[in-house]
This record gives structure tokens, C-alpha cells and sequence, in this order.
């Protein structure tokens, strides 16, 4: 803001107040950077979790896959659970077939087929054939597969 003073001669002089001053203080700029920091960690934060669970969800959609695949082979060929079949993995996965091709899990874990009835044996109704590597930490397991 400016204001004007009247001089003896009749001519006003104009000064100006400092207080008035558009701008910000050091101290306002370094609030607002302090909360614009805070914000995109917030953000950055957010989306690692959301990127984990994203992750734990195509995990899980991969192992649900395979096991569909597993239980049409298995429907397909009228075969019991436990049945014995030679070389299972590569009739159930690869170009053409029931899985078009190997599953990655996206948090680089590792998938292991056929861990508790074995990779040649159809699995029991609740039992896994595919398991991920990073069941245990980052519950790369659907939670439940009584059904599956």
C-alpha cells in the first residue's frame, strides 16, 4: 500500500508501507514447502502399499488360474484327484493349452507346482498345486482355497 503525504509547496509525496507488501515471508515458504514434502511422501507411501496389494492380487489370480486350469484337465479327462499323470505341468501349461504360459508372480517371487501331492498328481479339492515363494511375507496365498 502506498500513502501519500502532503508537503508544504501543496504537492503530495507518496511512501511506501512495507507492511503492506505483496509476497510471502521466508518463513511462510518454508511451512508451505514442509507441507508439500509431507504430502508426497504421503503419496509415495500410499502407493507402495497400493502397488504391494496390487501385486498380492495378480499373485493370487496366477495360483487361481493354474488351479482352474488343473481342475479342467483333470474334468476334461474324467480323472479323480490323486490320479497320476505323466509330465501334468506341460499338458496343463504352454501355448494352446489350459495356461498359456508359465505365471510370474509381479514381486519376483518364485512359483513351485505341485509341492504337496506331487507335480505328476492331480490335487486333492482345497489343495494347492502352484505356491508362490512369498506366501508367508507378503501373503502371496489366496486365503481361502477349501473350494479350489
Amino acid at each position: 500500500m502506498r500513502s501519500r503525504t502532503h508537503l508544504r509547496n501543496g504537492l503530495f509525496r507518496c511512501q511506501k508501507n512495507l507492511a503492506g507488501r505483496p509476497g510471502m515471508t521466508l518463513l511462510e515458504i518454508t511451512v508451505v514447502i514442509l507441507v508439500l514434502l509431507t504430502l508426497i511422501t504421503v503419496l509415495f507411501v500410499g502407493t507402495q502399499a497400493w502397488r504391494r496389494g496390487s501385486d498380492r492380487a495378480i499373485c493370487i489370480i496366477h495360483i487361481q488360474t493354474v488351479q482352474k486350469g488343473i481342475r479342467s484337465f483333470a474334468n476334461f479327462h474324467s480323472l479323480e484327484e490323486g490320479a497320476q499323470v505323466p509330465d501334468l505341468f506341460n499338458q496343463i501349461i504352454g501355448p494352446g493349452k489350459y495356461v498359456e504360459s508359465e505365471p510370474e508372480c509381479p514381486s519376483r517371487g518364485t512359483y513351485r507346482f505341485g509341492l504337496i501331492s506331487g507335480i505328476n498328481n492331480i490335487p486333492a479339492v482345497g489343495e494347492l498345486y502352484t505356491e508362490c515363494s512369498l506366501k508367508g511375507s507378503h501373503e502371496h496365498e489366496p486365503p481361502d482355497h477349501s473350494d479350489w
